[in-house]
């Protein structure tokens, strides 16, 4: 490796504590080609095991380090251009570790827009700012002055001549990187954030109103306190700014510029023009950079709570195997019905008007139960939009009056009207209503949550805070790579697959995924992953990067239903053959068990394969047709309803957690309101974060702490009468 190569190298060791061999193995790595996902199945000898996140923080701190250097590279040219490049100016940048540094250093030999110090310089002031910036001369400022009077260029008076110096030396000193790194330090530690109420009426609801008259020290700013400051500002009904502390910033400049007192005169003309620079140069751009990166991180802690929230709730575990009822609830133009067989596959579209304004609650009664029997339905999934509770309360009373052993479940179905409106659900459903494509989304997103949400941008989902006010490009980036994650850990059936899944599958293409759901429905169902070589578009290094990830559970070969890939497909049957088993014995108790017995350091070694492809290789063969998903708590299944005005203080319940934000979670214990339980109720210990303690999709026990039915605002805790 070259020297530069080197020092980025150090920079992504640094930051991610990760070795520098492995960093160095895991770029050539994604240099060939290979995708995330890949690398963390596939190439777990060559990572020591590090998985996607890991894998992806290296890739983007690899990014950022050779954008930095290539920044690095362009300075400096510009500089020694101008014959400016000095030895310790050089180091500096050299050995600079953050773009903001990069940029401090360059802000003098920058070329500049028209400023006051640059017409200052035209008009010939240049030398007389360099004799009172030296303080070398012990001279009367206004006789000096008097020489550079010029009606040529409007020098008119010695107060113009001063202001012009003034000008010269105050960008001198907005310039100089080591006054800004002090000021933007001292800024941050020690100054506040405040904010003031600018158009009351605006907020109708009070959302703001906590911050109508609000100061907080800007380092202990908390992520959702930095965004809601700057949505109530950019909506016009804040005024934030940053009150840094002026006094000693001040006092540290005139100590940095003063260099002695020969002069009074010099001196009161170097206080004014470090006054001057502070408060129109430098303290604006502070604020800004300050605020900015403020709002980075805050950003970037939003959207790390919404990708989390995202996994979970793309890895909710499927209910398999089950004939759902989906229902799309509404008042006015009634509930949508969708009657979805255990594949999926749709048998029934209509509409029942059980709410109001119609109440035909005995004709929808009719029509429900005419359809569990003749669908033999047996799972109802309630979509927990407009209308949520009636409907279900309605379900509920059907299945209490008939005694059905039937449950249903409220599905969180936001997102499900963007798919619905989508030109895929169009294309998926083209003889349906928007409102009918709903439900037959509500119903399969209980059969297989994956594969019915990841038609939806996950933008739309709902499990985050304040995504709105994020960067829309990092958001989407980084919600993206949740999903392709997801979609990879779980695998993929090919013959069952839409195309919508199939793009997120590691190195596949929108093309390729269409190209591969064409040629299913032209020719049948693949029979082996070898038959996915004559996809058009599919070439070898995506085949690689893909196969792994693509299961045929009905195939001709059993090692296809399973995550282990073709390219040790060799090694898995002299495995089997080692044990005295057929590839027909997959999955058997038998196997597994003398799996569990063999020395995996010395059959590994016999195989000529690292350990934990042998390991990834027996968990395979012990369990072929495994989905992780069913590690994770299964969704809470109901019979009964309950309301609002029926919650009391300290009572039991279970519910599912919705969201988790900075401050808490958001748990559907039943009623038309999900619950907060605050971070303060969520444990006896110190929690730093909600996502220590919960994630959404699990089930919580949680007591009743209290109810504001008129706001519709229920707090709960999850620390029990007898933990209190």
């Amino acid at each position: 490796m070259s020297e530069i190569d080197k020092s980025l190298l150090k920079i992504v060791t640094d930051e991610t504590k990760v070795g520098t061999t492995t960093v160095e193995k895991v770029i050539a790595l994604l240099d060939e080609g290979n995708t995330v996902p890949f690398i963390a199945r596939y190439r777990k000898e060559v990572t020591g095991g590090l998985d996607e996140v890991k894998i992806k923080s290296i890739q983007d701190k690899w990014n950022y380090a050779v954008n930095l250097s290539e920044r690095k590279q362009e300075v400096l040219r510009i500089i020694e251009e101008q014959g400016k490049l000095t030895k310790e100016l050089e180091n500096d940048i050299k050995s600079a570790t953050q773009l903001q540094r990069v940029e401090d250093l360059y802000r003098p030999y920058k070329q500049k827009r028209r400023t006051r110090a640059t017409i200052a310089k035209e008009k010939g002031l240049e030398p007389f700012a360099l004799i009172v910036w030296s303080q070398e001369k012990d001279i009367d400022l206004h006789e000096e002055a008097k020489q550079y009077l010029s009606e040529e260029h409007e020098l008119h008076t010695i107060e113009d001549v001063l202001q012009g110096m003034n000008d010269i030396i105050a960008e001198w000193i907005s310039d100089d990187a080591k006054y800004r790194d002090y000021i933007r330090d001292i800024t941050f530690k020690r100054g506040l954030i405040q904010s003031e109420v600018k158009k009351q009426e605006d907020d109708e609801k009070g959302i703001y109103e906590m911050y109508y008259s609000y100061s907080e020290a800007v380092r202990s700013l908390v992520s959702h306190r930095i965004l809601a400051l700057n949505r109530g500002e950019k909506e016009k009904i804040l005024k934030v700014q940053i009150e840094p502390p002026v006094d000693q910033i001040t006092s540290y400049l005139e100590k940095q510029t003063i260099k002695n007192n020969i002069n009074e005169q010099i001196n009161n003309s170097l206080k004014m023009a470090v006054e001057d620079s502070y408060k129109r140069l430098i303290q604006p751009s502070i604020e800004r950079e300050i605020r900015n990166e403020l709002t980075e991180k805050a950003e970037s802690q939003a959207i790390e709570v919404f990708s989390v929230n995202l996994k979970n709730l793309l890895l909710q575990p499927p209910l398999k195997g089950k004939v759902v009822l989906g229902v799309d609830p509404a008042f006015r133009t009634g509930c949508k019905l969708a009657v979805v067989d255990e594949t999926g596959k749709v048998h029934h579209i209509g509409v029942i008007y059980p709410t109001a304004p119609k109440n035909d609650v005995k004709g929808a009664e009719k029509v429900v139960l005419q359809l569990i029997e003749q669908f033999n339905v047996e799972l109802i999934a309630i979509g927990n939009g407009t209308a949520s509770r009636e409907t279900e309360q309605f379900i509920s009373d059907v299945i209490r009056n008939k005694e059905l052993d039937l449950p249903y479940i409220i599905v969180n179905e936001a997102g499900a009207s963007v798919y619905s409106a989508s030109p895929l659900a169009r294309e998926e459903f083209p003889d349906l209503q928007v409102e009918e494509r709903s439900a037959v989304s509500i119903a399969r997103r209980v059969q297989d949550p994956l594969a019915e949400l990841v038609k939806i941008d996950p933008k739309s989902i709902g499990v985050g805070q304040y995504q709105h006010d994020v960067s829309q490009k990092e958001l989407s980036g980084s919600l993206s790579f949740v999903v392709e994650t997801a979609v990879n850990q779980v695998g993929v059936n090919v013959n069952t697959a839409s195309s919508s899944l199939l793009q997120y599958v590691s190195g596949l293409s929108k093309t390729v995924a269409n190209n591969m759901v064409k040629q299913r429905n032209e020719e049948g169902k693949f029979t082996n992953r070898k038959q996915l070589k004559k996809i058009p578009r599919l070439g070898a290094k995506t085949y690689e990067q893909a196969i792994g990830f693509l299961r045929i559970p009905d195939g001709d070969t059993v090692l296809d239903r399973t995550p282990i890939h073709p390219e040790s497909y060799d090694q898995t049957k002299n495995l089997l053959q080692m044990l005295g088993y057929t590839e027909n014995d997959i999955g058997s108790e038998k196997l597994q068990e003398d799996l569990n017995n063999i020395d995996k350091k010395a059959t590994a070694e016999k195989l000529e394969i690292g350990l934990p492809t042998l390991e990834d290789i027996m968990e395979a063969l012990g369990k072929p047709g495994r989905d992780p998903r069913d590690d994770f708590p299964q969704p809470l299944l109901k019979k009964n309803v309950m309301n609002m005005e029926d919650l009391k203080s300290g009572m039991e319940l279970q519910g599912t957690v919705r969201n988790v934000v900075d401050f808490g979670v958001f748990v559907d214990i039943g009623v038309k309101q999900d619950g907060l339980v605050h971070i303060s109720k969520m444990s006896k210990q110190f929690v730093k974060h909600p996502m220590d303690i919960a994630s959404v999709g699990d089930v919580v026990t949680v007591w009743v702490d209290q109810v504001d039915v008129q706001k519709g605002r229920i707090a709960l805790t999850m620390v029990g009468n007898d933990d209190k």
